[in-house]
């Protein structure tokens, strides 16, 4: 029979709040069978009637046999006519109980794979659970035009019906393909075509296959300093050796890149807004960056994560279209132009890249949802897609012009303010004799996220500072934020 202690266990599957979508015989059944496999009910106990389990968990007879019969089709328990319901014999029941004993130690050390150990110990990409100030890199979604998005997207269901809840084509729909290559031939001076473009998920995605696909464990490749923490936790995962390019003002030093570059398969760059300096690769450098690529026969990647949002000055061209060679792999993604729900990326391949990356993806999982491609592909064709970025661009460049003057009316004792020619975020130098790690920390105990740059940098060399993301966040949430960032920086003292 059930003792207290056991009734009161399976009272706490009842009332726990993360089992509540579950029916009400399940978490009894949930509850019964853990108590088996720890042990609790031994091979032969006897167990309740059903009419006593119900009275004593006050549910209904039915509840309680829907509990029962679900543990009798597992194996848990024997019904005997006459005699009742008995926990089951198993010869193998005393390995499972030990089993179940010691899961807790075991899980606590996975036996992972070299790569699986540098992805769980480098952590996640995304550290940020909120949307609170000022997390970088995240866009304005309140503004969205949700009703022409919904309009359209009730459109493509009625045109193509069940055809739309199908599994897709893996290099993405061939419509989407052609609104995307038309787009940025246009507005970044690409030179794509349809059947050369790769629908992902995300940027993140498309990076993680480049380094799948074109990098073997060791091989070297050339990567900003700093860099995108994206692109060094994949690199790290995939057991590349990352050379480290110091940047300046105009962008990653490529004549380093060409001293320390000379066996590099590959080099990651973000050309348009370097992450996280936010400064521009002149033109001069690219034509550099091209030129030792086709002569070493390696691979740029060109990160091109926000280069819709430029706001000082002539947006530059992206690589992909200065390059003849077909050395450069364009990313490209609606995360920041759009909303980050929508999950859609893409990259501009090579000819000869297209057929593996896409067999590649395959086994990442298959292909992009089509009703969001179908939906994307008319909200650019049907001219939205521009009009929303010219709006958004008008509105990010007046919030950062805010953001930059609360910075400095604020927290000029602390920091030096980088303002960037474009992008979702803007760089503060740390200018005063305090730990970043301590503010960083000062802020987020109220409630404020920052990141700290020093953490992206690869070497010693590092400029201590933060990123503040600004274009999600309205003129009052960025003035409270940087009045509580104030305060919070007040609370920690200078280092001596």
């Amino acid at each position: 029979m059930l003792k207290r202690m056991q009734l009161e266990s399976v009272k706490a599957w009842m009332a726990d709040p993360k089992y509540g979508s579950l029916p009400l015989y399940t978490r009894i059944q949930r509850g019964v069978r853990q108590l088996i496999l720890n042990g609790a009910l031994a091979s032969g106990t006897p167990l309740p009637a059903t009419r006593e389990l119900a009275k004593s968990l006050a549910v209904s007879r039915d509840t309680a046999e829907a509990a029962y019969a679900l543990l009798h089709t597992e194996g848990l328990i024997e019904r005997r006519v006459g005699s009742g319901s008995f926990v089951a014999q198993m010869s193998n029941f005393s390995t499972l109980t030990k089993q179940s004993k010691s899961s807790s130690t075991s899980l606590k050390n996975p036996e992972l794979s070299q790569r699986g150990l540098k992805m769980s110990q480098g952590g996640a990409v995304r550290e940020y659970s909120s949307s609170r100030a000022f997390i970088p890199g995240e866009p304005e979604t309140q503004t969205f035009p949700i009703k022409i998005w919904s309009r359209l997207q009730r459109q493509v269901l009625n045109d193509y019906g069940a055809t739309a809840l199908a599994h897709g084509d893996p290099q993405g729909n061939e419509e989407l393909r052609s609104a995307i290559a038309d787009y940025i031939n246009l507005e970044r001076g690409a030179r794509a075509t349809a059947d050369r473009i790769l629908i992902l998920t995300s940027s993140q995605q498309c990076m993680a296959l480049c380094s799948t696909m074109l990098l073997d464990k060791g091989d070297s490749v050339c990567i900003e300093d700093p860099a995108y923490f994206g692109a060094q936790r994949i690199l790290d995962a995939t057991g590349a050796n990352c050379i480290p390019i110091p940047v300046d003002s105009e962008g990653m030093r490529v004549d380093v890149l060409l001293q320390k570059g000379k066996k590099a398969k590959a080099s990651f760059v973000t050309p348009s807004h370097q992450f996280p300096t936010g400064v521009t690769l002149s033109l001069e450098r690219r034509l550099k960056l091209i030129d030792w690529a086709n002569s070493h026969r390696a691979w740029i990647v060109e990160d091109d994560y926000d280069s819709e949002f430029h706001y000082a000055g002539k947006p530059v061209a992206c690589m992909q279209g200065l390059d003849n060679n077909n050395r450069t792999i364009y990313i490209g993604t609606f995360t920041k132009s759009l909303f980050p729900g929508l999950r859609i990326g893409y990259a501009v391949l090579p000819p000869e890249l297209v057929s593996p990356f896409t067999v590649g993806r395959t086994l990442m999982d298959g292909h992009t949802a089509t009703i969001s491609q179908l939906t994307l592909a008319r909200f650019i064709e049907e001219g939205h897609f521009g009009t929303h970025i010219r709006s958004m661009r008008h509105l990010y460049a007046r919030r950062l012009e805010i953001l930059s003057k609360l910075i400095i009316t604020h927290l000029s004792d602390y920091v030096e303010v980088r303002i960037p020619s474009g992008g979702l975020q803007m760089p503060c130098l740390l200018k005063s004799e305090h730990s970043e790690a301590e503010l960083v920390l000062a802020a987020k105990r109220n409630g404020i996220e920052i990141m700290g740059l020093s953490k992206l940098y690869a070497t010693a060399n590092k400029e201590p500072g933060f990123l503040l993301g600004f274009a999600a966040y309205t003129e009052e949430e960025m003035t409270a934020g940087v009045k509580r960032l104030a305060k919070s920086f007040k609370s920690v003292r200078p280092r001596k």
